[in-house]
């Protein structure tokens, strides 16, 4: 090779500029492990099944305190008629016509007819 055509292929040469590699700014868009629909699907979801649990705990208390209430009530109702029995008993004790008997002649009351008669039937 001679020096002119060095010289001249020097000059055809395309002048190397360093090398400076463009630096594209790449955007790395991350993608989580969900995509937004189903965050809020899943949201959506939670939030029903949070309710809905709370809902069955009001009920259940609810439904609890009610239970509690009418025992307590069946309760009240049951000494309510032991009451009523014993009382009834007592009625049945006082108007036995030989207390009677005895109760008017200890007051000097005489007995004209020896038939002392019940009022069961104003009782019915």
């Amino acid at each position: 090779m001679s020096v002119n055509q060095a010289r001249s292929w020097e000059q055809t040469r395309p002048i190397e500029t360093p090398n400076k590699e463009r630096q594209v700014a790449v955007k790395v868009r991350k993608q989580g492990w969900i995509t937004k629909g189903e965050k809020i699907i899943y949201s959506l979801t939670a939030t029903c099944l949070i309710v809905a649990g709370i809902a069955m705990v009001s009920f259940s208390s609810s439904t609890d305190t009610l239970n509690r209430e009418m025992q307590s009530l069946e309760q009240t109702v049951q000494s309510q008629q032991v009451t009523n029995e014993a009382l009834l008993f007592e009625v049945k004790e006082l108007s036995r016509p030989e207390r009677i008997t005895q109760i008017a002649k200890e007051n000097g009351l005489k007995i004209q007819d020896a038939e002392v008669k019940q009022a069961n039937a104003l009782t019915n």
